[in-house]
């Protein structure tokens, strides 16, 4: 039988997400599918699992990303698909704010600020916090409720934050969330 794979979804995928977290994966020794970038990402479902399953180690950073379409797009639709698939198994998911001119919201277990705080309260594409406790709105986080991931993470806009996320300072947000959900889903305990 063979062995699941163990991902982090995270839900952005343009160019500033991909430079934050292909840094991300080396400095967790993990691996990143690059592949999975891009505003909409242009790999489907099926192909994306056997890109995870040719991964050289867990774990393994998967972008998706919706490109600000409304309801189950492109990117949530992958995203279903990968979650659901008996080879996987979610760590966690980095869900990134978004500011989309009708934002969907989903329930986030923590969020780290922009600096890098960890607070109830959602926070905005800036990671700055907002006054909702337990959610964030973005534009890839329509399905991310009935997945049901061991944590979801909330952040801003990835390699962005106002620079605080910036990649010339290392993405520390991001990193951060990533560094969590490995924490808390018990993966490090394991490995």
């Amino acid at each position: 039988m063979e062995q699941k794979r163990n991902i982090i979804m995270i839900t952005d995928g343009d160019e500033y997400a991909k430079r934050a977290v292909e840094h991300a994966a080396k400095e967790i020794g993990g691996r990143c599918i690059s592949a999975s970038y891009g505003n909409p990402a242009k790999v489907d479902g099926p192909e994306l699992v056997r890109l995870i399953k040719s991964a050289a180690n867990d774990p393994v950073l998967v972008m998706f990303d919706d490109s600000g379409l409304v309801g189950e797009g492109a990117g949530e639709t992958t995203m279903r698909y990968v979650a659901n698939h008996k080879d996987i198994n979610i760590l966690g998911i980095v869900a990134v704010a978004s500011k989309t001119r009708q934002a969907e919201w989903t329930k986030v277990d923590i969020c780290i600020d922009r600096e890098g705080n960890l607070t109830e309260r959602g926070v905005d594409k800036f990671g700055i916090p907002e006054m909702d406790i337990g959610r964030i709105n973005g534009d890839t986080v329509y399905c991310i409720d009935s997945i049901h991931a061991p944590i979801v993470v909330g952040i801003g806009d990835i390699g962005k934050m106002g620079k605080f996320d910036d990649i010339k300072i290392g993405s520390p947000i991001t990193l951060s969330a990533i560094k969590l959900i490995l924490e808390r889903s018990g993966y490090l305990d394991r490995n």
